[in-house]
């Protein structure tokens, strides 16, 4: 799968997943369920997690720079931007290529970083078991702390 497709889809996703918290909110407030918003937060939040892990990975594999890859991710913060993001970076065509398993003559290759991206990405079984593991670590972190409008309470 190329890092335009991975990336595409998590964040049509991501976007996706805000519709679903937004409407357990709203259904919520007319005195439904209240279950539907842990669920659909649940989901969200994994979902969030995994585009934050894919923009990374696609940044660092497109070479995108620190800021633009930390700008990708911080737009799942607000509701839907990352559609917009992604129609962008797909105009530009900086989403274009395929995975960077082997060093180039660009001298960044020599970089750590990069060596280390090469590695995982040429071991995909391993990256995901890596990225799973540590997700699902995170997540039961995050999950345990409680609703984030509670954490500095």
């Amino acid at each position: 799968m190329s890092p335009k497709k991975i990336f595409n889809t998590f964040a049509r996703a991501e976007a996706f997943t805000w519709t679903l918290l937004i409407t357990a909110l709203i259904l919520r407030g007319l005195d439904f369920d209240p279950i539907a918003v842990t669920i659909a937060g649940s989901i969200h939040g994994a979902v969030f997690l995994g585009y934050a892990v894919t923009a990374g990975l696609t940044g660092i594999n497109q070479r995108w720079g620190f800021g633009k890859a930390a700008f990708a991710v911080a737009l799942a913060i607000v509701p839907f931007a990352t559609v917009p993001f992604e129609i962008r970076q797909n105009k530009k065509g900086s989403l274009e290529g395929s995975w960077r398993t082997t060093t180039s003559e660009d001298p960044r290759d020599a970089g750590r970083i990069d060596s280390l991206f090469r590695w995982f990405i040429a071991r995909p079984i391993t990256l995901i078991a890596v990225i799973v593991i540590g997700l699902t670590t995170l997540f039961v972190v995050l999950v345990s702390l409680g609703s984030p409008t509670t954490w500095f309470d």
